[in-house]
C-alpha cells in the first residue's frame, strides 16, 4: 500500500501509538527494550509516532526524547493536549491558556521546538471552539506545531472548527468492534479532505491474536474497567475472536494483520496507529500497510465482528460523557 498524506507530508498508513510503552495496557518493557524498539520501529519504515501528555503523565513524551529525537527528521510527530490528570484534578481543558502552557510542557518534555500534530484530545464544552482553534492557529503562526488535530470529536464540532482554520487530522477510535466513525465523522473528514487517524485499531489487544483471558490482565491494565473486557461480556466476544482468527489463518494472516487491513480499508484517508510493547508485533503490524486482501475477506471479518454482533460498550460509563463522537 502506498503512503498516505498526513499534514502535508506522506506517511506510511501504518504509525506507531506509542502509549503502551509508558502507560494503560500490560506491563511496560524495561526501559532498554523501549528505547530499542522505537529505534526498529523506524528502521522498519515506520514515519509517524503518537504520543500524549497524558501517557505516563508525561513519561511518555520524555522516552521518545530520549530515544529518538536524535533521530527527528524520520518521523512525523503527534502528541495531544486536553486531558486533565493530576491528582484529584481530572476532566478537560481546552481554553487557549492551557493549551498554550500544555504545548510548551510537552515541547520541553519531547526536547524539541516543533511538534508536526497537535491534537485535541477530547472535546471541551466549556471553551467556544473558535476559542480553543485560536491558540492552535497562533502555534502554528509561531512555529511551535505544523498542524492541529482534534480526537474523539462529532462530525459537527469537526466541521465548526475547520470552518474557524483548517483541521490537520481527526483521531478517533475505528476497528472491527468499534464503527462510531460511520454515524458521521469518516463522511465528515472525506468531504473536508482530512485525514482520519484510527487508534486502537485492534480492538485494544483482543483482535491482536494474544488475549484469551482478561481477568489475568495486570490489576492496573486499564481494560480490566472496559465492558467489553467483562465477565460478563468476555465469553460472548471471545467467540467472535475465535471466528476472526480462524479467517485470518486461513487466510495466512496474523490477526492484527487483518484487523489492520480493514481499518485502512475504511477510506483512502484513513491512517492506523497500532501500539504494542512487542518488537516481533511492531514489525508484524506494519507490514499490514502492504499487504493486499481480498475484499470479500475483509467483508467476511466485518460481518463477524462489528457493531451488531459485538457485546458490551467500548467505555465504561464513568468515560463516556467525555466522549463526543456519535454513538450508536
Amino acid at each position: 500500500m502506498s503512503a498516505r498524506q498526513l499534514c502535508g507530508r506522506s506517511v506510511q498508513p501504518i504509525g506507531l501509538g506509542c502509549m503502551n510503552l509508558s502507560w494503560a495496557y500490560g506491563e511496560p518493557p524495561e526501559h532498554a527494550e523501549k528505547i530499542r524498539l522505537l529505534n526498529e520501529a523506524l528502521d522498519h519504515g515506520y514515519d509517524h509516532l503518537d504520543t500524549a501528555n497524558i501517557y505516563g503523565q508525561g513519561k511518555n513524551e520524555e522516552l521518545l526524547a530520549e530515544a529518538v529525537m536524535h533521530r527527528r527528521g524520520e518521523f512525523l510527530l503527534a502528541s495531544k493536549t486536553g486531558i486533565i490528570v493530576d491528582g484529584a484534578r481530572r476532566g478537560i481543558d481546552c481554553s487557549p491558556d492551557a493549551i498554550t502552557q500544555s504545548l510548551d510542557a510537552s515541547l520541553t518534555r519531547l526536547k524539541t521546538d516543533h511538534i508536526d500534530l497537535f491534537y485535541m484530545h477530547r472535546f471541551d464544552p466549556k471553551v467556544p471552539i473558535a476559542d480553543s482553534v485560536g491558540a492552535m492557529q497562533r502555534a502554528i503562526e509561531a512555529g511551535k506545531i505544523g498542524a492541529y488535530g482534534v480526537s474523539e470529536w462529532s462530525a459537527a464540532h469537526i466541521r465548526e472548527a475547520h470552518a474557524c482554520y483548517p483541521v490537520g487530522a481527526v483521531q478517533t477510535e475505528l476497528s472491527l468492534w468499534t464503527r462510531n466513525v460511520e454515524l458521521g465523522v469518516l463522511d465528515a473528514t472525506v468531504t473536508l479532505g482530512i485525514p482520519l487517524v484510527a487508534f486502537s485499531p485492534v480492538g485494544r489487544g483482543a483482535l491482536g491474536g494474544v488475549l484469551k483471558n482478561p481477568a489475568k490482565l495486570s490489576e492496573k491494565d486499564l481494560r480490566r474497567k472496559m465492558p467489553r473486557f467483562s465477565e460478563e461480556n468476555w465469553p460472548v466476544n471471545r467467540q467472535l475472536i475465535e471466528r476472526f482468527d480462524a479467517i485470518a489463518a486461513r487466510e495466512g494472516l496474523a490477526p492484527a494483520q487483518l484487523a489492520l487491513a480493514w481499518v485502512l480499508d475504511q477510506g483512502a484517508n484513513v491512517h492506523a496507529i497500532p501500539g504494542t510493547t512487542s518488537i516481533a508485533h511492531m514489525a508484524e503490524n506494519f507490514t499490514a500497510g502492504s499487504i493486499a486482501v481480498d475484499r470479500a475477506v475483509l467483508d467476511e471479518a466485518g460481518a463477524v465482528i462489528n457493531t451488531l454482533t459485538v457485546a458490551g460498550h467500548r467505555y465504561p460509563e464513568m468515560i463516556r460523557p467525555t466522549i463526543d463522537t456519535e454513538e450508536y
